[in-house]
């Protein structure tokens, strides 16, 4: 296994906080925003190894909050660029990171009244990323 850059960890990060992100954005509110954030720290939280490393460590990831389209264009390549950055470096740790974020995206859907529509739709996007490419 060759180690990450920092900029490779950063890719990581964006991909999985921006999906946290953008699942939260999808049913806006303050009060569902808070029991988010703390679902999706605990799915981040049980990631091992490489990813948890890059999650863990390093600044936060600077995503764009102008409009959901904006989120979208940065998180969901940067999805797809994290797969293809584990499967060169680490492999076996392409599945914990699919794994990581999607459990995370669907704990914050769950966190307050149940997955909505909205947020279903998002998770299929995130998940479309992270399957790569066809």
């Amino acid at each position: 296994m060759e180690p990450l850059t920092e900029d490779e960890r950063l890719t990581l990060r964006t991909g999985a906080f921006g999906a946290v992100f953008l699942v939260s954005n999808a049913e806006p509110g303050m009060l569902s925003l808070l029991r988010e954030s703390f679902a999706a720290s605990g799915a981040l939280g049980d990631a091992s190894g490489v990813v948890k490393e890059a999650l863990t460590t390093g600044r936060l990831p600077q995503l764009p909050r102008d409009s959901a389209l904006e989120i979208e264009a940065t998180v969901l390549p940067a999805l797809r660029r994290a797969v293809e950055i584990l499967r060169a470096k680490s492999p076996a740790d392409v599945e914990t990171y699919r794994s990581v974020v999607l459990a995370a995206a669907e704990r914050v859907a769950q966190a307050h009244r149940g997955k909505s529509t909205s947020e279903a739709a998002v998770i299929d996007k995130i998940r479309g990323a992270l399957a790569g490419p066809a």
